[in-house]
Parts: C-alpha cells; structure tokens; sequence
C-alpha cells in the first residue's frame, strides 16, 4: 500500500556499518519492506538485494548514489522472495548474483496479483529478471582489495535457495531472511527444522554485526531470538499434532507468549502448517498446500495481511 498508511513509516536509513560497507534499513521491516545493503568500491559496488517496489528500488538506487558515484556492477540476491528480487530489473548496468534455486524460484514467480492477500500494492513498472551467474555452495566477490565472500547455507531453510554475505575482515554479516529482528520469522516456503540448523551455520561466522532481512541492524544475539521462536513453532506443532487439531486451530489456541509483540504475528499458522507437515511425512522443504496456509493466515488475520509496501 503506498498510500497514506504506507507514508506514515519513518523513511528508509542508510547505516554505514563498517568503512564503505552500508546497510539500508526500511522501516517498519513487515511484510514486503525488506533491508538491502552495499558495498562500496573504487570503481563500483556490490549491492544484497532489491526490494519489493519501483517506489522502493529507485530510492535505494538513489540512496547509494548519494555515498557514491561508481556505478553498481553487482546485485546479489539472498533469495527468490519479491520484496528482495522485485527491483532487480532496475539495475540494468549489474550482474544478479544467487542460488540456482533462487534463480528458479523468480523464473517461477511473478510481480503483483496478490490483492486478496495484502491489499493493493502500487508494485509500479517492474519486470522479472532472474540471476544470472547462478552457484551452488560458495563465491567470491571482490571489491577493490576487500572480499565478499556469498555462502549457500543450505537448505531448505527461509527458501530452498538461502545464501548470506559475509564480510570476514569487518566481520559483517548480511543474512537475509534467515533472520528477522523485530517480526515474526517465516519459513512456511522452507522448513523450520533446517531453518534451526541454518542458524548453527550462521553463528559460526561469529559476525560483530548482523544485517538481516527486515528489521534494524544488530549483533548476532538475534540468532538466539530467532532460534527460541522457531522452537516455539516446533513445539506447539507437536503438541497439535498429539491433540489432532489443524494448524489454524492450534494457532488460535496457544498463546504467543514473548513473541506477542513481534509484527505479521500470523505468520504463525503458516509455520505450523509447515512444522505439522515435517511431523508427518513430509520432507523437510517438501510440497505443501501453500494456498491454504495463506488463506488460515488471512483468517486469522481476520482480513488481508497489513502490508505498507
């Protein structure tokens, strides 16, 4: 919605998290306001992510060129979701970097039609583009002399297709969405227990400060935070499981506790219908009826999910 309710949000902050390395911040980091970042060289930068709108690309272009004036060569892509790869044809002088999953996952999607979801969204004139330079487990970039090194942490994770930023000398992490600060994380399109096991990996990077994919920047701390939802999820759907009730109804009845407070808190049907599926005999990141758990969301929700895109 970029109307009234949209306006109201702080604007975007661009946050130089070590010399030449920034994250851009959209508030209020729910659904489809997603954070990016950049890397700042010499001769051109290396930018994590587009965002979900034309409204919202072209204002993060503009942001970088107002640190710089090289141009952006490079567009990694932390995963296929539309708040991260909308606006990649918006770069149209860089190379997208991601998964072969990722790649997959935008070739398969589309731009906008999401109305009885979230409402209307002005998604503005946008187009698919897919990565280009697809890999498979590690590749590293270069941005003058410093390294940026893009890791697949496996998966299915948030998607089949996760990868991080890592900056090992200024021990920066950008995360994508296998982390989010402040809301409600979500892994109904891959899995909570490899979501749990991608977090290990992350920790072991032992980053300084953690970029992640909506919310405010911090230190790695959040990985607890996420960690102890996901634990959450996993539980509340064994107890469902035992009493045989469906993933709405299990989310009606348990009480969110510490994570009451978080945003998209309806996110919770979707990942118990993705933590109930991994209780019986689906495999992790397997097939489910992604329709129906947006359409228990919705009920839950009690209407179309609030979306300020």
């Amino acid at each position: 919605m970029s109307g009234p309710a949209g306006a109201a949000l702080a604007p975007p902050e661009t946050v130089e998290v070590a010399a030449g390395v920034f994250a851009y911040v959209q508030p209020d980091g729910s659904w489809w306001i997603n954070n990016t970042g950049f890397v700042v060289g010499d001769d051109g930068v290396v930018a994590v992510d587009a965002t979900s709108t034309e409204r919202r690309t072209r204002a993060m272009m503009a942001a970088i060129g107002a640190v710089t004036r090289a141009p952006v060569r490079t567009l990694v892509n932390t995963h296929h979701h539309g708040d991260h790869t909308n606006g990649n044809c918006l770069f149209a002088e860089a190379t997208v970097i991601g998964h072969r999953n990722c790649r997959a996952g935008v070739l398969a999607g589309s731009i906008g039609g999401l109305e009885p979801v979230f409402g209307p969204v002005d998604w503005g004139e946008l187009s698919i583009r897919a990565p280009e330079l697809v890999f498979d487990d590690r590749l590293d970039l270069h941005v003058g002399d410093r390294r940026v090194e893009l890791h697949y942490i496996g998966g299915p994770a948030h998607t089949t297709g996760d990868v991080v930023a890592w900056l090992p000398d200024e021990r920066v992490l950008f995360a994508g969405d296998l982390v989010f600060n402040g809301g409600t994380p979500f892994v109904l399109m891959g899995s909570v227990t490899g979501a749990l096991a991608a977090l290990g990996r992350l920790r072991a990077f032992g980053a300084a400060t953690v970029v992640p994919g909506h919310g405010p920047v911090c230190d790695a701390t959040v990985i607890d935070d996420v960690e102890r939802y996901l634990r959450f999820v996993v539980e509340t759907a064994e107890r469902a499981v035992q009493a045989g009730l469906a993933p709405l109804d299990a989310a009606r009845e348990v009480d969110l506790g510490e994570f009451a407070d978080l945003h998209d808190r309806e996110r919770i049907v979707g990942n118990l219908h993705r933590a109930m599926a991994e209780l019986g005999d689906t495999a992790p990141g397997g097939p489910i009826d992604i329709l129906a758990a947006f359409g228990d969301m919705i009920t839950y929700n009690g209407g179309p999910l609030r979306c300020l895109a």
